[in-house]
């Protein structure tokens, strides 16, 4: 797999977790949905942060 199909992956998995994880707080802030953990909402934003840092990462620091 080449550097930038890898990083395009990446970065479209930072975008998913990162519009999920901001419609969702949205969504249980409205109290729409309210059975949801505020911790699965934290882990969501969590993922799509470390995609974004592995992302970064692997642009800048590509060794294969």
């Amino acid at each position: 797999m080449s550097q930038s199909s890898l990083n395009g992956k990446f970065i479209q998995g930072f975008g998913i977790l990162l519009g999920m994880s901001v419609s969702l707080f949205i969504l249980r802030g409205l109290g729409i949905i309210t059975f949801l953990p505020g911790g699965v909402i934290v882990l969501l934003f969590l993922g799509a942060i470390s995609l974004a840092i592995f992302s970064y990462l692997q642009r800048k620091w590509w060794r294969f």
